[in-house]
């Protein structure tokens, strides 16, 4: 994806804000346990925190958290459903605090949108000595029968690169790592993944899919065929055809330290 598709893609969310507050799953708890586990303090930076997900996670575990978010209907989701989070307008590329104010940076479903040859030293400006830098992505379990059926169906408009576990692996290993000739602002990556798991319907699911990038900017015929092959594959899979279902998951973590 180059730059003017990636700034397409990442400015579509705010037309579903509602949407995406609605029907985008948290993260596991094990996920950002493990993500902040070798931070040196409390401090935590949630950036491109969207419509909160990962932030409600992060004052539900106990951090001292601070959201940031360019985009402004997103932002206004997380102010009406997390009041007492502190919570600024900006991005990866331009942080709005202080050198050395937080002990760890998170980004959920959130860091391959950054362009790291800024947003690299702008966050290693901000993380304390020691910090650390974890992008978390919620992942389907396509090791699940169904699950591998449904991501064919969809297609990569609304299961993508990153969203199953062997490829999301193998797309962020270096995605802390500017795509310019740079200094090294962090230490070598590890990768870990956590059972996670979210209660969908079959509308419900067609509704997460729908808030998807690739599904926002497709055209409007497109996105509305695309939907309805997942409905109809939805409607037909007993496993999904009734009812609520639990949507087989991971949450997947990219964990470096700032040098």
């Amino acid at each position: 994806m180059d730059q003017s598709e990636r700034l397409l893609h990442s400015s579509s969310f705010g037309a579903a804000a509602v949407a995406y507050a609605e029907h985008r799953p948290d993260y596991a708890r094990g996920a950002v346990r493990w993500a902040l586990g070798t931070a040196p303090g409390p401090r935590v930076l949630d950036l491109g925190a969207g419509t909160g997900k990962l932030t409600a996670t992060l004052v539900a575990l106990g951090a001292d958290v601070t959201a940031v978010e360019p985009d402004a209907a997103m932002l206004t989701e997380l102010r009406r459903s997390l009041p007492g989070v502190r919570a600024l307008p900006g991005g990866a590329e331009a942080i709005p605090l202080p050198d050395s104010s937080v002990d760890a940076v998170l980004a959920g479903n959130a860091m391959h949108w950054f362009d790291m040859a800024v947003a690299g030293p702008e966050i290693a400006r901000v993380l304390a000595p020691g910090g650390v830098l974890a992008g978390l992505w919620n992942v389907v379990d396509d090791g699940v029968e169904w699950v591998a059926g449904l991501a064919r169906v969809s297609g990569s408009a609304a299961i993508g690169p990153r969203d199953t576990p062997a490829a999301w692996r193998a797309e962020t290993a270096d995605m802390h790592l500017p795509k310019t000739p740079g200094p090294a602002r962090f230490g070598g990556p590890e990768q870990a993944e956590f059972p996670h798991g979210q209660r969908r319907t079959a509308d419900s699911l067609v509704s997460t899919l729908a808030t998807r990038a690739g599904m926002l900017v497709m055209p409007e015929p497109r996105r509305q065929a695309a939907l309805a092959r997942i409905r109809s594959f939805l409607a037909g899979c007993p496993e999904t055809a009734h009812g609520e279902f639990t949507l087989p998951m991971r949450t997947a973590v990219l964990r470096v330290r700032r040098l």
